[in-house]
């Protein structure tokens, strides 16, 4: 037996490899993958939000499908073998989803030809209908192993756990795998149960093993953080392509969270940010044993220099053609870049959570509410200096959701804020961005064990210590107040709710007009102790 072992390198590649001789018959394969696509067929700006035409030709913009066919097409002539594969969330993020739902995402990803992806939460925001018209209409295996569907009608029987498929004469299984809070993040509907991550994927590891299989490769949408625990808590899953986390993994950049790929034991781990802005390229080679030697790579920024295949770009322009009025309205003026960064806004105050919890508040502050709490989660990019269009508007919050209002306790509240910073390490979507009230919150402390130290509300001109036996009038959106992000207390102990107000999107952009030229800012409402 060969002995395994990790070699660390500060070159540019990171690499598992062997001590002792190769076998004879070592497999190569390169594994190119995306994860959280979000819909972004078109190419994107540097803060992931829309990027102008003009901007596109100068070279300034990133990703977009027709750039990613071009990449996917020269990786592929430089292997010997190879797959493509998707870490999930390909639905969601742009009007070509609120337009078209799954089937432009389908379109293209037959296009590019790939060979699998796996579930993730956005996949259930329209129910499992659509969904399985998005299965139906792809001609690839869609995968989720976590998760009792036999009693949901529209995924028993077509949704799998894993699937084997043949490249280069070898065998390879592939697992699916989605976030085991799906029910909280997302519309799956009450037929399908959501299980335990390492469990699941054990027995479909034994299960491809006992047929055979000695190279195993999940497609994970469950977070950098769970997929090392599933490496680190499984055995024989040689590697694991990411999703859900919109991890940036490199050699190169001091912005990386990690290595690529990112070595647990011996499992490979990798993922590649997100909106398609990079195309993940590993490549692994294999003994004639199954056993991973080599696991080396780096993702490949979709630039201005990687240059967009004709075809497809024609094609998506066809695709627009129905969201160009709305899209192009211009709604309002920014006098800076409003950051709606991902890894800000999920983990402290951010300038797009201030925006948008202002206008939640000032669209209903003379109905007798005086707190707002948006789930950062919902907020999905930043917006650029200039002319506001309706279209970056919906960029940012394409979810479609409404104004949601209701009573609750002050401890109700607290709860609230307690369920918001209780996954901030996981940099989750549940992490509260609020208005009229400042809150306290200290990292050493166990999640929902006390992290909210202090939460002061707006009482004139000054703030006040909120009390736990009032009750006060809260705005949120309807995703939320319905029990979204682990919010249950407000679908449990709320009072007098209405789920039914404005669209979120129309909030914000009435909200920014109104201001004439909106200047982006932050005042301290979110401090650590």
């Amino acid at each position: 037996m060969l002995t395994r072992m990790i070699l660390k390198t500060t070159s540019a590649a990171a690499a598992l490899t062997f001590g002792a001789g190769m076998a004879m018959a070592d497999y190569s394969l390169t594994i190119l993958h995306t994860n959280d696509f979000h819909a972004r067929f078109e190419p994107i700006s540097k803060y992931d939000s829309g990027c102008s035409a003009e901007d596109n030709t100068e070279g300034k913009c990133f990703g977009g499908s027709a750039r990613l066919v071009t990449a996917i097409a020269e990786a592929r002539a430089r292997s010997n073998n190879s797959i493509l594969v998707d870490g999930g969330d390909q639905f969601q993020g742009s009007l070509f989803y609120t337009y078209y739902k799954g089937k432009a995402a389908a379109e293209m990803m037959n296009k590019m030809e790939y060979d699998a992806m796996t579930v993730g939460n956005h996949e259930f925001d329209d129910g499992p209908e659509v969904l399985r018209g998005f299965m139906d209409a792809v001609g690839f295996p869609v995968l989720m192993s976590n998760a009792d569907f036999s009693g949901e009608e529209m995924l028993a029987g077509k949704l799998a756990k894993s699937t084997v498929i043949e490249r280069g004469g070898e065998k390879l299984g592939l697992i699916g795998l989605t976030p085991q809070d799906t029910d909280e993040l997302a519309s799956p509907g009450p037929n399908v149960i959501f299980t335990d991550p390492v469990e699941a994927v054990q027995a479909e590891v034994d299960k491809l093993t006992a047929e055979g299989v000695n190279k195993i490769i999940v497609l994970s949408h469950s977070g950098y953080v769970v997929d090392q625990q599933v490496a680190a808590e499984t055995t024989g899953i040689d590697v694991i392509v990411g999703g859900h986390s919109n991890t940036y993994l490199s050699n190169t950049s001091d912005r990386a969270k990690g290595p690529y790929p990112t070595m647990v034991g011996s499992t490979a781990i990798v993922q590649a940010y997100a909106y398609g802005k990079f195309l993940g390229e590993l490549n692994v080679t294999f003994d004639d044993d199954g056993n991973l030697t080599e696991a080396v790579g780096e993702p490949i920024v979709m630039s201005g220099e990687v240059a967009e295949d004709s075809d497809t770009k024609t094609r998506i322009a066809e695709l627009a053609v129905p969201l160009e009025e709305i899209r192009q309205l211009v709604v309002a003026n920014a006098a800076a870049p409003i950051d709606g960064n991902r890894d800000n806004c999920r983990t402290k105050e951010c300038e797009m959570g201030n925006l948008v919890a202002d206008a939640m508040l000032d669209r209903v502050k003379d109905q007798g509410v005086s707190i707002s709490i948006a789930n950062s989660g919902g907020l999905r990019a930043s917006i650029d200096a200039g002319d506001v269009t309706m279209g970056e508007v919906m960029t940012v919050l394409p979810f479609q959701n409404t104004l949601s209002t209701f009573e609750i306790s002050g401890a109700g509240v607290i709860a609230a804020l307690e369920n918001g910073v209780s996954q901030v390490e996981e940099v989750k979507g549940r992490f509260p961005q609020v208005a009229g009230l400042k809150f306290t919150w200290d990292p050493s402390v166990a999640p929902n064990e006390g992290r909210i130290v202090e939460v002061m509300v707006a009482d004139g001109d000054g703030w006040v210590a909120i009390d736990p036996a009032k009750t006060y009038g809260v705005v949120t959106n309807n995703y939320v107040r319905g029990g979204g992000d682990g919010y249950k207390m407000f679908a449990t102990d709320g009072m007098n709710a209405y789920d039914f107000g404005p669209d979120l999107a129309d909030v914000v952009a009435e909200y920014m007009a109104a201001k004439g030229g909106y200047t982006a800012y932050m005042d301290g409402r979110i401090a650590q102790k």
